[in-house]
């Protein structure tokens, strides 16, 4: 689910730089970072946008070896809004999707924090939705969205890690301001940034309606909507595409516009909310 791998940006030229996202705890990955860094560099920081994997498991490592601190919004709990943080609490598991639990920064960065980079300034943006304590960072008119936005793919939003209307939040911030380009995560850079960051904001619109009229026929567990609504999607995908069902179900629940009888859950039955 990574596509074509993690990128790892390294900002700066000559003399301090920040590399963001160091990736997997994979050497050979490390080694391709620390070899496109020139003798004159010196890593000043490296920023992480988030506790999965693909993206913090080689921060403690590259740390080791560079003498910089990891800087990221916290743990793979933090950020979590109270409403997900009550379904952990209850029980809800996660869908299993390289949680790095062990992750832990040197130093917490907070929302609108800057930091100093080659002359300018890098400005932390926090943007919960695929992980509580996701962040972007904004360099000039250059975003850095981490999973947050991407071109190749829509991102994964599993709870209770995830948060839907935690998510869709976030996307519209990121809306407000005009970008030039946008470097994800993942896949390859973006250039119209305004056009894909609506374009993510429909397909989601568009799928929590697909989950409302799948619910018309009747009420159903998120199980059964996602065999409804993505009857054309390998089977392979279908865990992640149930997950992504259940957190439409858990934001329109919290919106008053569907009902459940237990906590939700994957096998919690939704029934559509009585609007007469």
């Amino acid at each position: 689910m990574t596509g074509p791998g993690t990128n790892t940006y390294i900002l700066g030229r000559d003399k301090e730089v920040i590399v963001v996202d160091p990736g997997p705890e994979d050497r050979s990955h490390i080694g391709a970072i620390l070899a496109a860094l020139a003798p004159s560099e010196r890593v000043s920081a490296i920023l992480v946008t988030h506790a999965h994997k693909d993206h913090s498991a080689a921060a403690r490592l590259f740390a080791v070896l560079t003498g910089a601190p990891v800087l990221a919004f916290g743990d793979a709990a933090s950020g979590r809004s109270p409403v997900m943080a009550r379904l952990m609490a209850s029980g809800l598991a996660s869908g299993g999707e390289g949680v790095d639990h062990a992750f832990r920064p040197d130093r917490a960065v907070a929302d609108g924090e800057v930091l100093p980079c080659a002359g300018k300034s890098l400005r932390i943006l926090h943007t919960p939705g695929h992980m509580g304590g996701h962040i972007c960072a904004g360099y000039g008119d250059v975003l850095f969205s981490g999973d947050h936005a991407m071109g190749w793919a829509s991102s994964l939003i599993s709870p209770p890690d995830g948060d839907m209307g935690a998510y869709m939040a976030s996307l519209h911030r990121l809306m407000e301001e005009r970008w030039c380009l946008m470097l994800p995560g993942h896949g390859a850079p973006v250039f119209d940034v305004s056009a894909r960051l609506q374009a993510l904001a429909d397909h989601r619109s568009t799928r929590e309606a697909e989950v409302l009229a799948a619910l018309q026929t009747g009420p159903a567990s998120p199980a059964t909507l996602t065999r409804r609504i993505y009857h054309m999607t390998p089977a392979a995908l279908l865990p992640a595409a149930q997950r992504n069902v259940l957190a439409h179900l858990i934001d329109l629940e919290q919106r008053n516009l569907v009902t459940c009888t237990d906590l939700p859950g994957p096998d919690t039955i939704f029934t559509p909310t009585d609007t007469r």
